[in-house]
């Protein structure tokens, strides 16, 4: 295996950086997510491609969550040994996060917002990526069940015992959002960012007034899944692929493609063409022109894809 050394030009090679909200953090306007390509079920040497060609091209920012995979846990496992093998010289450089609230493990203690699981979570999340410390820690979705107050103070406790020094919190909705940013700015330890679904085709947090409230609390806003699982490229305007994602129907299903959704998918290719762009391009634009919108979350298979999100910082 051979030694990393990073770029020397990482911060010279077309990245801009965003304030984080009303923070001191400064976050790449696009950063990596782990979500899929990372897993076990992965090859490890072209995890490392894409996350060496990330950094050298000046993302500093490493998203990941305690599920993700497949299996669970091991895009965490990954990390741990891009760590080991390439960037420990440069841990304080990287901005990585991590996340719990989906199902991780068997029994009542593996999912939702307990404090007992939030606090197992992010300490397995730590070992398994050999780590001291995150530098975000998310609640990666609201849970109805346990009180508000539980959860949050268990984000409050996690930055206070040094073992995330900044929380988040994913797809909550408005009022509870409201609730948790009040709640975290009161003893001291505000919310960094909120993470939740924005594209061209899913305008949520935008119509239901996310946006707005994160831009009102100095809080960042990180999209994740702006290509819409690959539906905002050029992937699918022909029909679906035999070797799509959509043709494996997890997340995406053939049915989801219907007429409608094909002519207003090659309306806004044309429109892309019209400017010299990539439908995918113009898609990770129109993300960042969004007022309060701090970065993007983009997934990658290849450097050559990567390459191309890149494009979309000008």
């Amino acid at each position: 295996m051979e030694n990393y050394f990073a770029d020397p030009q990482r911060y010279n090679n077309g990245m801009q950086y965003e304030r984080c909200g009303r923070s001191g953090v400064l976050l790449p306007k696009v950063s990596l997510g782990f979500w899929h390509n990372f897993g076990g079920v992965d090859p490890y040497e072209r995890s490392r491609e894409i996350t060496h060609y990330a950094f050298d091209h000046g993302i500093t920012h490493f998203d990941l969550a305690n599920n993700y995979g497949p299996p669970y846990g091991s895009a965490e496992e990954t990390m741990g040994r891009l760590m080991d093998d390439d960037f420990r010289p440069y841990r304080d450089e990287l901005f990585i996060s991590t996340k719990a609230g989906y199902d991780m493990w068997p029994g009542p203690y593996g999912n939702w917002g307990s404090r007992k699981y939030l606090m197992a979570s992010l300490d397995q999340s730590l070992r398994r990526m050999h780590l001291d410390y995150v530098d975000l820690f998310y609640s990666h979705r609201y849970d109805p069940e346990t009180p508000l107050e539980e959860t949050l103070q268990a984000l409050v406790d996690v930055v206070r015992s040094g073992k995330a020094l900044y929380v988040g919190i994913s797809r909550w909705p408005l009022e509870a959002t409201r609730t948790a940013f009040r709640y975290l700015k009161e003893r001291d330890v505000p919310c960094l960012i909120y993470q939740g679904k924005l594209n061209m085709l899913d305008r949520e947090p935008q119509e239901e007034g996310i946006l707005d409230l994160c831009r009102e609390a100095g809080v960042g806003f990180i999209s994740f899944s702006p290509l819409a699982q690959g539906l905002l490229t050029d992937r699918y305007l022909n029909g679906v692929p035999e070797d799509s994602r959509m043709s494996k129907g997890k997340f995406l299903r053939p049915d989801m493609l219907t007429d409608e959704l094909l002519e207003k998918l090659r309306r806004w290719n044309a429109e892309a063409q019209d400017r010299g762009e990539t439908l995918a391009e113009m898609a990770l634009s129109w993300i960042l022109d969004q007022p309060g919108v701090t970065s993007v979350l983009v997934g990658a298979s290849s450097t050559a894809q990567l390459q191309k999100n890149l494009r979309c910082v000008k």
